[in-house]
């Protein structure tokens, strides 16, 4: 079985090791973390090291996993898919036996697919992507790279989301409307209209 390593230790990461251990195609090979932050292990994997070993470790290891988690900003999530891209890492798609996700439908590399999410034929979903669990993502839509679409979230049909945008919990949308790039969607929106980028809507 292949390894992977896991960058981050929080909660997030605690997440994405119940998946990945459900999924079983992969056998976990450590955890990285910011050298500030550094702990010794996660649900008994350990931290094997810091963003600053991932040189010398791409030696040994061929595949990654960002498990850090995105609430408001998806900026360390893009600088850590950066820095995995220029080392020549393999960022697979991981995907719940637990979601349901139409075999017309196109994951990007390094996305993640929880337990309980539904994704509907000829749904799009980006690069560095969460999609968290029991949200739904209906026909059509499209989700662009380094978004976050949180737990319970409802993206209706022909919905676009721009790139770097994050869907609150609960959070759901009108069919067929857009919204814009680095966006932030708070917990239980219901958005009927479209949205410019760079815009935080909440309740």
């Amino acid at each position: 079985m292949d390894k992977i390593l896991l960058l981050g230790a929080g909660g997030h990461a605690r997440s994405c090791i119940d998946v990945l251990e459900e999924e079983n195609q992969f056998e976990i090979a450590g955890l990285i973390e910011k050298g500030e932050s550094i702990s010794n292990e996660s649900l008994g994997y350990p931290v094997i090291g810091t963003d600053d070993d991932l040189k010398v470790l791409r030696q040994q290891y061929k595949n990654a996993l960002i498990t850090v988690g995105q609430i408001k900003s998806p900026k360390i999530r893009i600088k850590l898919y950066q820095l995995l891209k220029e080392l020549d890492f393999t960022l697979p798609v991981i995907i719940s036996p637990h979601a349901y996700v139409s075999k017309h439908a196109q994951i990007g590399e390094g996305s993640i697919i929880m337990h309980g999410v539904i994704i509907n034929a000829n749904a799009k979903i980006g690069n560095n992507c969460i999609i968290n669990n029991k949200s739904l993502i209906e026909h059509d839509a499209v989700i662009g790279d380094h978004c976050h679409i949180a737990t319970g979230a409802i993206i209706n049909g022909e919905v676009s989301v721009g790139n770097e945008t994050s869907i609150g919990s609960g959070a759901v949308t009108k069919q067929a409307i857009s919204i814009g790039k680095n966006c932030v969607i708070g917990a239980g929106v219901v958005l009927k209209n479209d949205i410019e980028s760079n815009k935080v809507v909440k309740n």
